[in-house]
């Protein structure tokens, strides 16, 4: 098995898009659960107002990857832990959600796993941040808001709840944990991968939370605000592969699929999703808004990472990221296979 080979392969996929499209720069790696690690990088890490090249050392703003590698991993946790259990409806941590409607709110009737799986009837986003930028009263906004029933889908809402609950049970914000293997909540903006010139905030962002929601929330939210490198990643990537984050109880427990797309906090491989269709059928993944993603396909003990800053300078673009990240996958494992 070449972890290497595979990297090489999928990168050319990259190579070419960063010369057809807009995505400044990308950097790939993969790592086998027996830690074998393969990088590849190019292009910049930002281009405005001046350009700078990127580095196997750039921070990228992984956004959304916050939802399974620091949140989801974080519920669990406590779930090992006995503090609290899937099935516990969130007022088991936050009994003040709804707390004028006691009797009949169905948000407090929601629960951890539904947040994670994506199965309530919440909105799949919301611009809080246009209400105002003090994060208690945002918070409380969140609570306290009376939410549209509807179908469920991937909703950011879900993990702004999670990330309360959280809060609440460690007694800490989200920007002040610590998630481990070098990835931050806090990074030096001197080393982070450029996001967009943000018209709301009149700059461009580098080291600060590309989503609006999560920097009203104080930097960093249940559903993004998380940054990393790529070694970063692929350290949180294995660690898992390897039970060295969860008990093997709840990583068969995570990975049970809990609708046709989702398990717990991360995307199951289906017919649509962003990891390509050549991997297992156990496969998980998840990808993140500023051009992110994870995947990790357990049959075969190999995890890979695409990290680009897509939305660099804008996100009004087309820069074709989710061809391009099934590309990636299918020509990972198609060399990773050939060299078994």
């Amino acid at each position: 098995m070449s972890v290497a080979a595979a990297v090489d392969h999928a990168f050319e996929a990259v190579a070419e898009a960063l010369a057809t499209t807009p995505i400044p720069g990308a950097v790939l790696g993969a790592v086998g659960r027996d830690g074998e690690i393969a990088v590849r990088i190019a292009g910049d890490a930002q281009r405005v107002p001046e350009r700078v090249s990127a580095t196997r050392c750039t921070v990228y703003d992984l956004a959304s990857l916050t939802k399974p590698i620091f949140t989801t991993t974080a519920i669990l946790r406590l779930v090992e832990a006995g503090r609290i259990a899937l099935d516990d409806p969130l007022t088991r941590a936050i009994p003040d959600l709804r707390q004028y409607d006691v009797a009949t709110a169905a948000e407090r009737r929601l629960t951890f796993r539904q947040c994670l799986a994506h199965d309530t009837f919440l909105p799949a986003v919301e611009p809080l941040y246009t209400y105002g930028q003090d994060p208690a009263t945002l918070r409380a906004f969140v609570l306290q808001r009376v939410w549209t029933q509807r179908k469920p889908v991937y909703s950011d809402i879900n993990f702004i709840l999670l990330g309360i609950a959280l809060e609440r049970l460690n007694d800490r914000s989200i920007g002040a944990h610590d998630p481990g293997f070098g990835l931050t909540f806090r990074p030096d903006p001197a080393l982070c991968a450029a996001t967009e010139a943000c018209t709301w905030r009149g700059r461009v962002m580098r080291g600060e939370v590309h989503d609006e929601n999560a920097f009203a929330l104080g930097g960093a939210s249940g559903h993004a605000g998380l940054f990393g490198t790529i070694d970063a990643v692929l350290g949180f990537a294995r660690a898992l592969m390897t039970g060295e984050v969860l008990a093997p109880q709840t990583l068969t427990a995570m990975r049970v699929p809990q609708s046709a797309t989702r398990a717990l906090g991360w995307e199951i491989r289906h017919p649509e999703w962003a990891g390509g269709l050549a991997c297992s059928a156990g496969s998980i993944g998840h990808t993140g808004f500023t051009g992110t993603g994870l995947w990790i396909d357990w049959d075969r003990g190999l995890a890979w990472s695409l990290l680009t800053n897509r939305v660099h300078p804008s996100r009004h673009v087309d820069t074709g990221i989710q061809m391009l990240r099934r590309r990636v996958g299918e020509r990972m494992i198609a060399a990773f296979d050939s060299a078994i």
